[in-house]
């Protein structure tokens, strides 16, 4: 709270200023094709066999390119279904240091309310610096180190933009499944997001309580509400979009041509009827999955419980040596001085006695761990009320070892698996990890592993019935370095709606609301926009400081912070978001309504300079006027 730069923002005078992070920033050094190398390891093996040699066959290349010295490593990544193996060769820098970041209340302008829509008026950014050795290799964090000296920089464009202007965007996109099949998109429509989105909004119905009431507590939580609040409204959106545009109508009547092109033809005849039958064998436990991984270790107390599983293997194992258990303790004991720094007490119980209710009334009993629930109703009552989860969540936080130093520390230093499973929070967390492990675990590695060679042999199939496409299709995100162009697009939304290609300080002081919780801003920041202050950063065309803007590049989660930049190779924004019209890019790609939001980089610069004061950092950029 004495430093609390996510309220404050924070900007370094100077670069002894500059603040230490545990980030790593790497730079692509070159990108090889091994997929003959990779067919040659595998040459002749079952997809099971495949799966279990990929790995080791993958480090026999990436271990000829590697070269600890100098950060370089490489990755291998399978594109379109294991069709194709790309290498990137990576350079990993390990000092990286925060130079300025602006208060919360303009880098979320808008919050949650805000988040996945058009028009958007947030200022969405942070600058970091990279250090390295004094011959510009990688190095760990050191005060002889010196600011890394890059290829290239990016000038950066006070210019402007206008409708219509190319925009290109290179980054590091997550991941798509632009070529799932509608059995995919049903269980996605039906069940997984449905669920997701259900139990997210019951997480961050009780966290936001406890936000709203301390600053302290907000601050300790607000890096892991943003991360469930993100993806909450994201899975929401998307299956509106893919019901709205019937994504699955139209992938089932891609899947017919299919099957009618593959008749008669050996590997692609059955692929449908073989993922009908995949398919049909998981969903009835996909639900329960779901509950598991968002409800039961949605509490972040039961989350860390489960981590303990590895440490009553150790403990109740046959022969293990003093040394092993000390050391898996030890782990244990550093991974719960971190649970315990970002622990909210009254926001967890809450959220651990909704979701062992939910879990209960929502999944079939065939499903539930055996003994669990009649133990609590036991002690507790009618598993049908609320007030008996409330009860058995208070006896869970009041009596765990994991919340009480002095009972933890007499357990760390002589752990004994009686005392641990003992224990109430370990008992609910081993009870449900355990029961999924053993019985349903196996049945999503079976699914999953089968998925994916279907995927293989439908992507083969897909290329081989369009050979003339080939060169222009593109295969899914996957975490890789990407490259994507678009331009500056407006956009009509729905019947009798236009949204122009930016928004102004105007729409910041329209939506501004002193002391709210989503639309509060600093007073330096509406005394500079009222006066106008906006130096040389103000936009001639629209005679005002252009806040964000939009272009129709296709982009997702992974992209932000991303280079926006203009036919001329100079910077004119950084992606951060996507509009709600076009949530289901990760399955569609829809031409007319997908686009980027970016916020503008005179924006940042104004807020660097004007209301940060930190003109030492715009001292360091080429700007281009």
């Amino acid at each position: 709270m004495e430093h609390n730069y996510l309220r404050d923002g924070f900007y370094a005078a100077n670069k002894e200023q500059e603040i230490q992070t545990n980030l790593t920033v790497q730079f692509l050094d070159k990108i090889v094709d091994v997929t003959a190398e990779v067919e040659a390891g595998l040459k002749g093996l079952t997809w099971d066999e495949r799966t279990k040699k990929q790995a080791e066959v993958f480090k026999s290349i990436t271990d000829k390119v590697a070269d600890a010295s100098k950060g370089k490593a490489g990755r291998i990544y399978s594109m379109f279904k294991d069709n194709q193996y790309i290498m990137y060769i990576y350079q990993t820098y390990r000092d990286i240091r925060l130079v300025g970041t602006p208060p919360e209340s303009v880098g979320k302008f808008g919050g949650d309310t805000d988040n996945w829509e058009w028009p958007r008026h947030t200022g969405d950014f942070s600058v970091f610096r990279v250090y390295a050795d004094k011959d510009g290799n990688p190095a760990a964090f050191s005060k002889d180190n010196k600011p890394f000296k890059p290829k290239h920089h990016l000038p950066v464009s006070l210019k402007g933009i206008k409708d219509g202007d190319f925009a290109m965007i290179f980054g590091y996109p997550g991941s798509t499944n632009r070529y799932e099949t509608s059995y995919g998109i049903r269980l996605k429509n039906d069940i997984e997001n449905p669920s997701l989105v259900a139990l997210r909004d019951l997480r961050l119905k009780y966290m936001h309580e406890q936000m709203i009431k301390d600053p302290a507590v907000k601050l300790k939580l607000a890096s892991s509400y943003a991360g469930i609040a993100n993806y909450w409204k994201f899975f929401d959106g998307e299956t509106k979009q893919l019901i709205k545009f019937n994504t699955l109508g139209s992938k089932q009547a891609y899947e017919n041509k299919f099957s009618a092109w593959a008749k008669g033809k050996p590997g692609f005849e059955n692929l449908m009827s073989e993922y009908e039958k995949n398919y049909t064998a998981w969903t009835p436990y996909a639900k329960g999955r779901q509950y598991l991984t968002e409800g039961i270790l949605g509490s972040p107390l039961a989350a860390f419980a489960s981590s303990l599983i590895g440490l009553e293997a150790a403990l109740v194992k046959t022969g293990a040596s003093g040394a092993d258990i000390k050391k898996v303790a030890d782990a244990a004991n550093a991974q719960r001085t971190a649970f315990i720094e970002s622990e909210d007490k009254p926001s967890d119980e809450k959220i651990l006695a909704a979701v062992a209710k939910a879990f209960y009334s929502d999944i079939d009993k065939s499903q539930h761990p055996i003994g669990f629930y009649e133990k609590l109703k036991a002690a507790y009552g009618d598993l049908n009320d609320d007030a008996t989860y409330k009860k058995w969540a208070a006896d869970v936080f009041a009596n765990t070892i994991i919340l009480n130093d002095t009972k933890w520390d007499a357990f760390i230093a002589n752990p004994d698996a009686n005392t641990l499973q003992a224990d109430a929070a370990f008992d609910l967390a081993s009870s449900f990890v355990k029961n999924y492990n053993s019985k349903y675990a196996p049945l999503r590695t079976a699914f999953l592993n089968k998925n994916n060679e279907l995927g293989h042999s439908y992507m083969k199939g897909i290329m081989q019935m369009n050979p003339a496409a080939v060169n222009k299709m593109y295969p899914d995100a996957n975490f890789s370095m990407r490259v994507s162009y678009g331009k500056v697009n407006s956009y009509r939304p729905r019947d009798a709606v236009f949204y122009d290609y930016v928004t102004t300080s105007k729409g910041v002081l329209e939506k501004y609301k002193p002391g709210d919780y989503e639309y509060d801003l600093p007073s330096k920041q509406i005394e500079l926009f009222k006066k106008r202050d906006f130096g040389q950063y103000i936009d001639k065309s629209k005679n005002d400081l252009i806040i964000g803007f939009i272009t129709s590049n296709d982009i997702t989660g992974g992209n932000s912070g991303s280079p926006v930049i203009n036919g001329n190779g100079h910077l004119i924004g950084l992606a951060f978001d996507g509009n709600y019209e076009a949530l289901s890019h990760k399955i569609a790609f829809d031409k007319d309504l997908n686009r980027t939001i970016n916020v503008d980089i005179r924006y940042v610069l104004w807020c660097i300079d004007k209301l940060g004061g930190a003109k030492n950092i715009i001292d360091e950029l080429t700007l281009v006027k």
